[in-house]
């Protein structure tokens, strides 16, 4: 769908105002959770955040805020804002004009109705903050809007919200289930993170992959605040289909840089990596990897999500070789300089585990359709179970390879291995003694299993149980007498 005019959606519900009167409360509020920030800075959301609402079976848009022009916003974030409420507005069914009881019909307010009478929408007139009946009598001021009678409601304090839901049902009608358009995707929906640093191009990404603008983007980082879901489905070649849910989230500071706004917006992306099935850690070209990639791709392996590694700006690199008598220094071509970038990550990123590195331009569409083929694939790694046998036999033939060291005079023996989860993968080891494998060991059998089972991207984790002290707990406890 493009923002300019895009097909109106049966059961979506759109949320606009004026910045600050309380937009973001009132979504958190009807969506009975919270997902979109909450700051009393004036512009904190941005991009178009959409949630599905359960109790009633609709789709809830929040949008920035309308006139969103001050000395903190560069103009070209207020202008794509401005875009995304167009969107909203010409995709949603019903419009919940929000207005602040305290600063009275402002004349944007104006501004605003007369722009939603134009679009001939039904809307309802929400009237927040109205929390005491001293409020409450300053509504009258708002039938100057000519939207109808206004609901008072207080999002922070749940007050009028009962009402308004009750109302916003009736206008949306009974529920009646439509045919799907398409076959449907096989499957469980694989939920696709895309994380990095501020200004990597994650927005571009996503969009590029939704062949919609549907986030926004500018030079200007830190634009995205809040995660930003969307729907989407892959079709292989074979003609299989998979559905992905894509979140784009905000822009990762270190900590020395962060303000209040950052802390929450990390505290979100932190949410959606902890449920996130892979995880796509986005790197600039010619920044290479920098402290807070190996921050966030820490973050990723302690998650246990699938990881694909994103250098995104490629085309920037393959411009400088192209053009006459250009290149970068000390590299002939650009399969060199690829060979020597893969090396330097692979030398940076040592702690994670064997993953898919995909080169890419959002601006070019250069292999971005590729990174869902390989999520997919990734995440049928992680789904696939590891045969207990197979897995046995693969541990003792890397152990016979290469011995373990002596530790303390003995030498680390493994009994017996199992597949005890997922998300990492956790292959349980029954051994003789915990204490006596050394980390290099444990990387070299991680390895090992990474290659005889084709499992790129996909964490791995060794639980160890050692022998028990006592030796009449042994019997019980020893999976080969169970």
């Amino acid at each position: 769908m493009k923002p300019d005019h895009p097909t109106e959606i049966a059961r979506c519900v759109a949320i606009l105002g004026r910045p600050n009167v309380g937009k973001s409360r009132l979504f958190n509020r009807l969506l009975g959770r919270r997902l979109s920030i909450v700051h009393d800075m004036p512009g904190v959301t941005r991009d178009l955040i959409t949630a599905q609402v359960c109790d009633g079976n609709y789709l809830l848009m929040d949008t920035g805020g309308i006139g969103l022009y001050t000395a903190h916003t560069p103009s070209v974030i207020a202008n794509a804002v401005e875009e995304q409420v167009a969107f909203a507005i010409n995709a949603a069914k019903i419009i919940l004009h929000v207005v602040d009881i305290n600063e009275g019909c402002t004349p944007l307010d104006h501004e605003i109705a007369h722009r939603l009478r134009r679009f001939g929408k039904r809307v309802i007139l929400v009237v927040n903050k109205t929390d005491n009946e001293a409020r409450a009598a300053s509504q009258g001021d708002f039938f100057a809007l000519n939207l109808g009678f206004p609901h008072l409601i207080s999002a922070e304090h749940n007050i009028g919200i009962p009402a308004l839901i009750a109302k916003i049902k009736a206008a949306l009608g009974p529920d009646i289930p439509t045919p799907p358009e398409a076959p449907a995707a096989s499957g469980e929906t694989i939920r696709l993170c895309l994380l990095g640093r501020p200004n990597v191009g994650k927005s571009s990404i996503g969009n590029t992959l939704l062949n919609a603008r549907r986030l926004i983007v500018s030079d200007v980082a830190g634009t995205t605040r809040d995660p930003v879901r969307a729907l989407l489905q892959h079709t292989a070649p074979d003609g299989s289909t998979r559905a992905f849910e894509l979140v784009d989230t905000a822009g990762q500071r270190a900590a020395t840089h962060q303000d209040a706004l950052d802390y929450y917006a990390g505290l979100r992306s932190d949410e959606v990596l902890a449920t996130a099935h892979v995880a796509c850690l986005v790197l600039d070209t010619l920044e290479g990897v920098t402290r807070m990639d190996k921050q966030l791709a820490g973050k990723i392996a302690r998650a246990g999500a699938g990881l694909i590694i994103i250098v995104n700006k490629w085309d920037l690199a393959l411009d400088k070789f192209t053009r006459k008598g250009g290149g970068l220094d000390g590299y002939k071509d650009e399969a060199e300089f690829r060979d020597a970038y893969l090396e330097a990550l692979h030398r940076e990123l040592f702690f994670l585990p064997h993953s898919p590195v995909l080169f890419t331009s959002a601006t070019q569409q250069l292999n971005i359709a590729g990174m869902l083929a390989t999520a997919a694939t990734v995440h049928a790694r992680m789904t696939h179970p590891l045969p207990t046998a197979p897995l046995n036999k693969t541990i003792q033939a890397l152990m016979e390879r290469q011995p373990p060291r002596m530790v303390s005079g003995r030498r680390f023996k493994c009994y017996y291995a199992v597949q005890v989860g997922a998300k990492p993968i956790r292959i349980r080891l029954f051994c003789n003694s915990e204490e006596r494998i050394e980390p290099q060991y444990k990387r070299y059998l991680v390895d090992g299993l990474y290659k005889a089972f084709d499992l790129d991207g996909v964490p791995v984790a060794l639980e160890l149980v050692g022998k028990p002290k006592d030796p009449q707990r042994q019997f019980f406890l020893d999976p080969k007498t169970r």
